[in-house]
């Protein structure tokens, strides 16, 4: 197994296939009883993208597509740390293939190698934030998925299927949903941090120049947006224009690191406050010598939502692997594993009754309750990307100066 990190130089700005001219919002839908909200995606169409994309591959039941004899290889393109190896190791013994992983920090990464490569990357399966599906599909990255090589679908809690933006699970599964939040180190910060405001106080105070913020534009204009009562899915220039000013000029000095993966800094004492995702932080502090240094804070008043997916991607190799895959991590047993080791909820039926039963660690950091879960908001792709990940650009060529 491999795991780098590559093509895109943390300083190279990255450019989206999107055209912010074009944008139609999908509706939302109550989601976990009511109190989930599930992300609604922007339809982004691009220079030559179609309307209908993906590749049209029949999801009946009389598809043979991904049920045939499994190759020797598979090639995931996924989030660093993002499956437990134990796993991993136990489906090449299993199933025979031998899995290389390549990571990416941001959903922008991602799909900036698939439009370069034109259905060459080599990779038979990606894992993109929901939101993101419509502009993929759209584009023609993404194959249309049979059902009937993925039985262990069934294991899915229904409220995780069917999402607006990607109705009928046409091109992706469930893979983990999280939040984002904060960690800081208690014996730098003596003072209790509770919301975003904090965050960015802080970030200039006590933790300058040892603060880390996530490698991702989304989550980095969020703590602005979400400090500010401002939804984090504008598209008003004066929001745009505040966040960059305040992010650029007042932020941007003290932030050590651009880290989407802050555990292993975490443990080694590097920072003082680190923006994360819950189920990051959770093995941060889990990994550290002394994990009582350590608080999480959940984002607030508001903070994101989000769901990350399996999918495959237009020209893969390794079809029937890569459904092999999907369909093997959906097992209960497996599934229990990976949220063990990765610290998300899968999205399984009763797997939150099933990880307590075990007693799985700081359960507290995989599962939120209903009013945890209100103060949640999925991300849209909007008119508006392109803005947000030239914030983000330019925040990282002026970062510590």
């Amino acid at each position: 197994m491999e795991h780098r990190l590559h093509d895109l130089t943390p300083d190279e700005p990255i450019r989206l296939l999107t055209s912010r001219a074009m944008a139609a919002h999908l509706g939302r839908r109550a989601f976990l009883g009511g109190a989930l909200l599930s992300a609604g995606g922007g339809l982004l169409a691009a220079c030559g993208g179609s309307s209908s994309g993906g590749v049209s591959t029949s999801a009946s039941a009389t598809s043979t597509i991904g049920t045939g004899p499994v190759e020797g290889n598979l090639n995931i393109y996924t989030w660093s740390e993002y499956s437990n190896p134990d796993d991993l190791k136990s489906f090449t013994t299993d199933k025979g293939p031998k899995i290389k992983l390549d990571s990416y920090a941001s959903n922008e990464e991602m799909i900036a190698k698939l439009v370069a490569a034109k259905g060459t990357s080599g990779y038979d399966i990606v894992v993109p934030t929901g939101e993101f599906i419509p502009q993929m599909a759209a584009n023609g990255l993404l194959q249309e998925l049979n059902h009937a090589a993925l039985p262990n679908m069934a294991n899915v809690d229904p409220q995780f299927l069917d999402q607006p933006w990607d109705k009928g699970n046409k091109y992706s599964v469930v893979k983990d949903w999280g939040t984002t939040g904060f960690v800081y180190d208690k014996t730098k910060i003596k003072r209790e941090l509770t919301n975003w405001a904090d965050f960015l106080d802080a970030a200039q105070n006590e933790a300058s120049g040892r603060t880390a913020v996530l490698d991702a534009p989304g989550d980095i204009t969020g703590i602005f947006f979400w400090a500010n009562d401002i939804d984090w899915n504008t598209t008003k220039k004066d929001d745009l224009d505040a966040a960059e000013d305040y992010l650029v000029k007042k932020l941007a000095p003290h932030i050590k690191a651009f880290d989407s993966y802050p555990s292993t800094a975490m443990a080694q004492g590097e920072y003082t406050l680190a923006q994360a995702w819950n189920g990051d932080a959770r093995q941060g502090i889990l990994n550290s010598k002394d994990p009582s240094i350590w608080q999480w804070v959940l984002g607030a008043p508001k903070t994101e939502l989000w769901m990350d997916t399996w999918a495959i991607p237009v020209g893969a190799k390794n079809v029937n692997a890569a459904y092999a895959w999907i369909n093997y991590v959906l097992d209960p047993k497996i599934s229990l594993s990976e949220l063990t080791y990765i610290g998300y909820n899968t999205g399984l039926k009763d797997i939150e009754a099933t990880a307590k039963s075990q007693d799985v660690e700081l359960p507290d950091l995989i599962f939120f309750d209903s009013a945890q879960v209100s103060t949640m908001v999925p991300g849209e792709v909007t008119e508006a990307q392109q803005r947000i990940v030239d914030i983000w650009n330019k925040l990282k060529a002026t970062a510590g100066k």
